[in-house]
């Protein structure tokens, strides 16, 4: 005779013999791999490689990062569009290179808005219009670069990491709000960039603020302004561009996790909840700040809104500067 104790017990036993195929169900099999569409070492890597640490055996068996740089990130969004949608490839890139390409490049090779499953921002971060010792020590604004750049025309020109950037548009917005000529210098990433910076070869650059930010605090660099909506709580003290006067210089860029567009939900669903308890835990988000990055996570309905947001105002941006890519 089976009494109460024995009912309960195996009601106990039959559900939860009933999730486990549930909980084993929601890990991938096989490797995963967070797919990065710059060069390894970068600020992507100090984002995509914690949370791997943090995803393996909860989202899929293993979970490692690759670069698959080139092409300014379309190299890697190309990669993913044409991966199995089973989640195991993971695009990791800047929202620029799926916001801003679009209206300047003619053959992508992919549409934003429909190859792909939007998941999730991972961190959002700003930009910093740097000087460098060749300046004069007097150039501590805008303004005062404005006023230099006028009266020196001829030594007046900009880095950035990459043509057709987000960064490239924050100069020609610059250009075009102020009535100023000034060359852009494109450069193949960051670091080269900074190291003509920190060597006086360029009087000022559009850079990521995680990037230059060390350099500074300790003086060898210094920020006429920061390029997003609000000062930044990584510096304070720097007001942003559109407090000086150029409003249209207010971008905030993110880093964004995308899936090839016929993963099934319930995929896109799961690497969204590993990737929202990595981005909360405590230890992540203080390393974040160390590089001036700012953890993000929003659902998949409304990261797919935020991608059309943003593509849609950088259609208008696009058109106004008129500016294309030739390749």
């Amino acid at each position: 005779m089976i009494n109460r104790r024995d009912l309960i017990a195996s009601g106990l036993l039959a559900a939860a013999s009933t999730a486990l195929p549930r909980r084993a169900s929601a890990q991938l099999a096989g490797n995963a791999f967070i797919i990065s569409g710059f060069p390894a070492g970068g600020m992507g890597d100090l984002v995509s490689r914690p949370l791997a640490e943090r995803m393996r055996g909860r989202y899929a068996t293993n979970v490692l990062v690759e670069s698959k740089a080139g092409a300014g990130g379309r190299i890697a969004v190309n990669f993913v569009k044409r991966a199995p949608a089973d989640g195991l490839a993971i695009l990791q890139i800047p929202s620029s290179v799926m916001t801003l390409y679009p209206h300047i490049y003619k053959n992508l090779g992919y549409d934003p808005l429909r190859d792909f499953s939007a998941v999730t921002p991972t961190a959002t971060y700003v930009y910093a219009f740097t000087a460098s010792a060749a300046l004069p020590a007097t150039v501590r604004t805008v303004a005062d670069f404005v006023a230099w750049a006028r009266a020196n025309p001829e030594k007046s020109s900009y880095g950035i990491p990459a043509a057709g950037s987000a960064l490239h548009f924050a100069g020609m917005m610059l250009q075009r709000a102020t009535g100023i000529e000034f060359t852009a210098v494109a450069y193949r990433g960051g670091a080269p960039l900074l190291t003509d910076m920190l060597a006086g070869v360029l009087p000022v650059s559009f850079n990521v603020l995680g990037e230059v930010l060390p350099h500074i605090r300790s003086g060898a660099l210094r920020a006429l302004g920061v390029c997003g909506p609000e000062r930044s709580k990584f510096l304070p003290e720097v007001p942003t561009m559109a407090e000086q006067g150029i409003t249209d210089v207010a971008l905030t860029e993110w880093l964004g996790w995308f899936l090839p567009a016929a993963t099934p939900p319930e995929v896109v669903r799961a690497l969204n909840t590993v990737a929202r308890e990595g981005l909360q835990d405590p230890a992540m988000v203080a390393s974040l700040a160390n590089s001036a990055l700012e953890p993000r996570h929003t659902t998949p309905e409304q990261c797919a809104d935020l991608l059309r947001e943003d593509y849609e105002r950088w259609d208008k941006i696009a058109k106004a500067t008129g500016f294309t890519m030739a390749e």
